[in-house]
């Protein structure tokens, strides 16, 4: 058992001074508020819940900042992919758990304590199976694992290079599964996270790009209740490619002939109508937002304001894991609409409401639905993932409560963390995981080897 002690802490009815927290068993058992610190208590000041980056791919990790050089024609997420393509051909099973244990490590140094895998590198570097199916997502568990992060596998279904059944493009051969194989490789994946404490599972049909009509319908079974996530809408390509395809609009295909609910996770639905805003907010399901690779690629900006403003919901996640941190993440959201907009705290929802407190509450209830948490939070039955704030830090000084979070996401940055518990496990202490340097050793002689 483990007890706690806040000074203030977010709570799900809001904000509470002198909080003690006791943990059992890698849960939250009790949470009382207006007492004082016992002498057993591990004693702290700002708390507030981890948060869920429910969209990445870990491998991308490795080829961060890579694809910052100009190339011939003009550079847009098309041609960025071909880097990915090099670099993913070219990293083994062990290079996979190594470049995803770095990345873990900075995610719970930011504040990210779950993550959502959206895992596609599947096979051997001819494109043939391993002897385990599930050889790569034992990998990602492992780095799950070795780093203390909640991990959400959700095993990615790739067939075609592109709309209409496409024969895959060359550098895609290490994702392609037919539908029995993909069978396969679900049931090898769960084992392979069988024994991982807080561990969950679902399926990611690639993008309707990569999945035919019949194939998607095939596997949306495998979830056995589970989250579904699906790329769509990202660029205008893949929009005017899907009209040319099937007369519709990828998010207006989706909606009319998949059975789109509470359980799915729309990726970054960049290229939306007003009425396909709308028709998606109403289906409950999540936007997975990934402000950050979304600028980096050049995607464009989702109409998060018109979203939310229709009853949506939504999470964020690093995606191609450019950049990590929460407070990154929800700055550069908000900051994409202000652009858009040509407005200031654009996401808040009503006067008088703390633009990074809004932020906050929105990430860990669309985190959490789309990765299938029931309890998040700082409440009893949640996951015991806590993040303590630097109460020192220059950008906190003299700010309480919600101006604490607005204070460290508009200004601080990733500096204002301090500790982070990760499912109990006190996996971050003044703002360095206790695997930092070792991580980064191995890290960086993977990524030398891979890039020489």
């Amino acid at each position: 058992m483990t007890r706690l002690h806040f000074a203030s802490a977010l709570l799900p009815s809001g904000w509470a001074n002198d909080v003690q927290v006791v943990i059992t068993a890698g849960a939250i058992a009790e949470v009382t508020p207006g007492v004082a610190p016992s002498s057993g208590d591990e004693r702290h000041t700002i708390a507030l819940p981890g948060l869920a980056s429910l969209h990445g791919h870990a491998f991308q990790r490795g080829m961060a900042g890579l694809a910052e050089l100009r190339g011939e024609s003009t550079d847009t997420f098309w041609t960025w992919r071909e880097t990915m393509y090099r670099f993913a051909l070219a990293m083994t099973p062990d290079d996979v758990a190594t470049v995803a244990t770095q990345l873990y490590v900075e995610m719970l140094e930011q504040g990210f304590t779950r993550v959502g895998e959206f895992h596609y590198l599947h096979h051997d570097h001819d494109g043939s199976p391993y002897a385990d199916l599930a050889e790569m997502a034992a990998r990602i568990a492992q780095a799950a694992e070795t780093s203390g992060i909640g991990l959400t596998l959700l095993p990615s279904f790739y067939a075609h290079g592109g709309f209409g059944g496409a024969a895959p493009h060359a550098g895609q051969r290490r994702f392609i599964c037919s539908v029995d194989r993909f069978a396969a490789l679900m049931a090898a994946s769960r084992s392979a996270i069988a024994t991982l404490p807080g561990a969950n599972i679902g399926i990611a049909p690639h993008s309707l790009r990569a999945v035919a009509p019949d194939e998607l319908a095939a596997i949306i079974p495998l979830a056995d209740g589970g989250p579904v996530h699906i790329h769509v809408a990202e660029q205008v390509k893949e929009v005017e490619d899907c009209l040319a395809w099937s007369g519709q609009r990828p998010v207006q295909w989706l909606l009319d002939r998949a059975p789109v609910d509470r359980r799915w996770c729309l990726i970054h639905a960049t290229h939306t109508t007003n009425e396909e805003i709308t028709a998606f907010a109403e289906t409950g399901a999540v936007a997975g937002l990934c402000p950050i690779t979304e600028a980096n690629l050049g995607d464009g900006i989702f109409p998060a304001r018109e979203f939310v403003d229709a009853g949506g919901r939504f999470g964020v996640g690093t995606d191609s894991n450019v950049l990590i941190g929460v407070a990154d993440e929800l700055r550069q959201l908000e900051y994409g609409q202000r652009l858009k907009h040509r407005q200031r705290n654009v996401l808040s929802g009503s006067a008088g409401m703390s633009t990074g407190r809004t932020l906050l509450d929105h990430a860990l209830a669309g985190g959490a639905q789309a990765l299938a948490q029931a309890t998040v939070g700082l409440a009893p039955g949640a996951r015991a993932d806590i993040v303590t704030l630097d109460a020192a830090h220059p950008s906190l000084a003299g700010r309480t409560h919600d101006a604490v979070i607005d204070g460290w996401i508009f200004a601080a940055g990733s500096g204002a963390i301090d500790c982070v518990w990760a499912g109990g496990n006190k996996v971050v202490e003044g703002g360095r995981h206790r695997l930092r340097q070792a991580a980064r050793e191995r890290f960086s002689a993977a990524v030398r080897r891979l890039v020489a």
